[in-house]
């Protein structure tokens, strides 16, 4: 949700509990973690652990500066702005920095890979903003991580931590719908109630200026294959059938309008599905600020759960007690 919500946290905490569960797990990353102090805001940050038999896949540059026995599997010819990707298994114990794939593409052709190593799971530790790692097409679960950097206001930390877990949990298009849709990757299109869908000739919601007047003419339900818009949904908002309109989009991770506006096409009576549905495995918080604030833990969390309805975790504050009983 924000850099410093305690996402790196959160995977040292994975990666220490499925160390010794006789499964091979492989780690990577969509941006550049493991360094020892954030780049953006110089605060100090934890590193990366990766445990023994665990594969890891780096760029060529922070594979040198591993503090950990290894052997290369493999090294790509695909290039990135710090060199080729090395795919290691670790020998020893210890610390890396992890710089993957660019794009999701890349990564979804990689995480297919690693069945040649016998991995069961691969975990991929995302970035600031990079919701896009979470689709459905790249990965087939996620831990969404937020806290204190988000907001220090827990009310308002809650509320757009709210947003996106009802974006992650909307429902799913009808079944005979998915499977026509899912091969169309731009344009907007509409279905009739007989489920044919119709090309509106509109390559993306941006270019709705000149088609208004026939956006409606197949039925009330419109796919969207790019990203939905503030100004898309105001527009939908303001038609006198608002409570008959389904919006369909490929998975959650294409909302791009505010969550003001969303919500307040929701109330109108406005339906929005997708195609694909995330699994949210977690939520995780860090009550902690960069800033220096730090808010009440068991506060945050309890008003977290009440609003989302699931279990929420402080992952730190579970290590720290249980260490304290040992």
């Amino acid at each position: 949700m924000a850099k410093n919500a305690g996402k790196t946290e959160c995977l040292n905490y994975i990666l220490r509990r499925v160390k010794n569960t006789g499964k091979r797990f492989a780690l990577t990353s969509i941006g550049i973690d493991g360094e020892s102090r954030d780049q953006v805001c110089q605060t100090p940050k934890p590193e990366i652990e990766v445990f023994e038999d665990m594969i890891f896949i780096t760029s060529e540059m922070h594979y040198r500066d591993k503090r950990l026995v290894a052997e290369i599997m493999d090294v790509s010819t695909q290039q990135t702005s710090l060199g080729r990707l090395v795919t290691a298994r670790a020998v020893s114990s210890g610390k890396v920095l992890l710089s993957g794939p660019a794009d999701t593409g890349s990564l979804r052709t990689l995480i297919h890979d690693m069945k040649r190593w016998d991995v069961d799971t691969t975990i991929v530790d995302g970035a600031l903003s990079r919701l896009s790692l979470s689709s459905p097409a790249v990965t087939e679960a996620m831990v969404l991580a937020t806290g204190a950097a988000l907001s220090c206001n827990i009310p308002q930390l809650v509320r757009k931590t709210k947003y996106v877990y009802d974006l992650i949990c909307l429902n799913e298009a009808a079944p005979d719908i998915v499977r026509k849709l899912m091969a169309i990757e731009q344009g907007v299109w509409s279905i009739d109630d007989e489920g044919n869908i119709y090309d509106l000739d509109i390559p993306s919601v941006f270019m709705l200026e000149n088609k208004k007047d026939d956006i409606f003419k197949h039925g009330n339900t419109l796919y969207v294959a790019g990203a939905i818009s503030d100004k898309l949904l105001q527009f939908l908002r303001q038609q006198k059938q608002i409570r008959e309109i389904t919006l369909i989009m490929r998975d959650f991770t294409k909302m791009f309008a505010s969550m003001e506006t969303y919500y307040a096409f929701v109330k109108k009576g406005g339906t929005i599905q997708v195609l694909q549905k995330s699994k949210l495995l977690a939520v995780c918080i860090n009550p902690q600020s960069p800033d220096g604030y730090c808010l009440d833990s068991d506060e945050l969390r309890v008003a977290m759960q009440t609003s989302l309805g699931i279990p929420v975790y402080d992952v730190k504050r579970i290590e720290n007690n249980s260490q304290s009983k040992i």
